[in-house]
């Protein structure tokens, strides 16, 4: 029985839920054909053709060349218009921000980082924000108007009852009640927030080491220590955003640590942050310790031990790992996940030996044995995490064809 156009089960929707079935396989596989495309979806070849001739009139999908070279006769290739839509993401630090653009297809089309040294008195953190937009728009030839949708990763998260940023006392100016007010005034497409690890969790999930998992944990160590929690194929965020701030959890071999977000440390970051490898290579006797930033420092020190072999440096190795490990059971024990994932310089840099390590640690210390694995997104994961969640959305819109 034909419906009201618009509802379940009409020619509107379900042309529409085929133009996007199209549209997402040519996001995933790039060129093909028409007959590739019918295959594919289970569409006939009249019926993919209307479909493609409708997506090319939206500009939604490009014509770009035809099957030469292979057997058979030339067949005329399509792909996404990677102008139908473009996204940004800012990545957010006590040191800078940096922004990116993305096209609909996810390609980085521009970037730009903006220091952010000393506070930058005086500068507001609106303004902070729109220069490091503008800059990476500017940079893709684009104009602020182009940009759909925007999505800004921080560390510790927006509290959705107050809209006040805890779990980062580290991220000066970034605390004021109307700040996302005066964001949503000075910014003139939607954008949202997402703790940092968070977006580095959902990167994972779309394009790296937890593709197709639903239930995983990802344990974060740079600047800082956190986890992401990805429970049912969701985010957990908790009741205040600070699910897997587990930098402030208590675990032993340090002192418990009261009032934990005025010193904004506690037990596991003490223990097991990046600031404490340099600590504990010195009382190793291990010499050559980097100066600069402690993560740094870190992820060099842990790369130099996963490949020496001498007693000091495999020393530090498994203390680092049993120090890890202890916190890891706390998570799970409780959470009982399929997949830990461990990303962050601090703990990519130890690559296969570090884990090996960790899994066998966790394996003594907690009746869950989830399989731990290396994250596979390494450069800006961050920002990769922020441009796929705009990403999304922006898609969502873009290849709506039920209007």
């Amino acid at each position: 029985m034909a419906g009201t156009a618009g509802t379940p089960g009409t020619p509107r929707v379900l042309r529409a839920m085929n133009d996007r079935a199209a549209l997402d396989l040519l996001l995933e596989h790039g060129q093909l054909s028409r007959t590739r495309i019918g295959k594919l979806t289970g569409l006939s070849k009249p019926t993919a053709s209307q479909l493609l001739a409708r997506l090319e009139a939206a500009g939604l999908v490009l014509a770009t060349g035809t099957t030469e070279g292979r057997p058979g006769p030339n067949a005329q290739l399509y792909e996404v218009n990677p102008a139908a839509g473009y996204a940004a993401g800012l990545d957010v630090t006590p040191q800078r921000i940096l922004a990116a653009v993305a096209d609909i297809t996810g390609r980085t089309v521009g970037r730009h980082e903006l220091p952010t040294p000393g506070r930058r008195t005086g500068v507001p953190v609106v303004q902070q924000v729109t220069d490091a937009l503008d800059g990476a728009v500017k940079a893709a030839g684009l104009a602020r108007g182009d940009i759909h949708r925007l999505v800004i990763g921080t560390p510790g998260a927006f509290d959705p009852t107050t809209g006040r940023l805890r779990y980062a006392s580290h991220l000066p100016g970034w605390h004021s009640p109307t700040l996302l007010e005066e964001l949503a005034a000075a910014l003139p497409m939607p954008f949202e927030y997402e703790n940092d690890v968070n977006l580095v969790a959902l990167a994972e999930q779309r394009l790296g080491a937890a593709r197709d998992h639903t239930d995983f944990v990802l344990l974060w160590n740079q600047e800082g220590l956190g986890a992401a929690l990805v429970l049912g194929g969701r985010l957990h965020r908790g009741w205040t955003g600070g699910a897997g701030e587990v930098g402030f959890l208590p675990v032993p071999g340090t002192p418990l640590v009261r009032q934990v977000t005025k010193a904004n440390s506690g037990g596991y970051q003490e223990l097991a942050g990046s600031q404490a490898v340099p600590g504990l290579a010195r009382e190793l006797g291990i010499e050559d310790i980097p100066a600069g930033p402690y993560a740094e420092a870190a992820a060099h020190l842990v790369a130099r031990a996963a490949e020496t072999d001498d007693e000091p440096h495999r020393h530090l190795l498994r203390t680092y790992a049993t120090r890890l490990a202890t916190g890891l059971a706390s998570l799970v024990s409780v959470l009982d996940p399929e997949l830990v994932v461990l990303s962050g310089a601090s703990l990519t840099s130890g690559g296969e030996t570090l884990r090996a390590l960790v899994q066998a640690e966790l394996e003594e210390l907690a009746a869950s044995r989830p399989r731990l694995v290396v994250g596979d997104v390494r450069e800006h994961p961050v920002l990769r995490g922020a441009l796929e969640s705009a990403l999304a959305t922006t898609r969502d819109e873009v290849f709506d064809t039920s209007r």
